[in-house]
């Protein structure tokens, strides 16, 4: 990259039902995009990604990095993203940082909080920060929600400061130039027993 050329980080989520994508450049979003969809993410996000770059006056060439959301959340969802997120860095020959959703919904919080993302069957994805270091994610029950300092943030809690693509590009500025592992999706109980229709990309090591 000549070192004239902007820093171009895109970002972007299927985890939940929607597709969510931020591109930053030199320190702030200059455009995102977020659609609310149940399904068809594997059909939307390329061109979604395509409309925000061309928004914005950029190619895929511009990029100097990806950031994807790996969950939890949807686990055909997850695969979307994180296969699109591995194929585009091998073929774009970049980095892809791999963000938790729960981590992004800390993003802009600097002290002690916990995060939470709907797991459906009455249940959350849940991780506790105390300002320094971080929980390992688990799934509670929406009815016992573990003690913890600080604000709630996410499902159940208060809004998030940024959006989820905005939080996991700004995430990813700060550290594409260190990531050494190539993103792997997060996922913490297995997959529905009834296998969807439109099978998910498959994701090798």
């Amino acid at each position: 990259m000549h070192k004239n050329q902007p820093v171009n980080i895109l970002a972007f989520d299927t985890s939940s039902p929607h597709c969510a994508v931020a591109l930053w450049s030199d320190g702030s979003v200059i455009a995102r995009a977020d659609e609310a969809m149940q399904k068809g993410q594997a059909e939307r996000l390329m061109f979604l990604c395509e409309d925000v770059l061309r928004s914005a006056g950029r190619s895929f060439q511009d990029l100097t990095a990806l950031g994807v959301g790996i969950g939890p959340g949807n686990f055909t969802g997850i695969r979307i993203s994180v296969s699109a997120a591995r194929g585009l860095a091998l073929g774009l020959g970049i980095p892809a940082v791999g963000v938790s959703g729960l981590e992004a919904l800390r993003f802009g919080h600097a002290g002690p909080c916990a995060t939470t993302i709907t797991a459906r069957r009455g249940q959350l994805y849940f991780q506790r920060f105390d300002g320094r270091s971080a929980a390992d994610p688990i799934i509670v029950s929406e009815d016992d929600i573990p003690d913890h300092d600080g604000p709630l943030i996410g499902a159940s809690g208060q809004a998030p400061l940024y959006p989820i693509a905005e939080a996991i590009a700004r995430l990813a500025a700060d550290r594409y130039r260190t990531v050494t592992e190539r993103p792997a999706p997060l996922y913490l109980r297995p997959a529905d027993a009834a296998p969807a229709r439109d099978a998910p990309p498959v994701i090798l090591p």
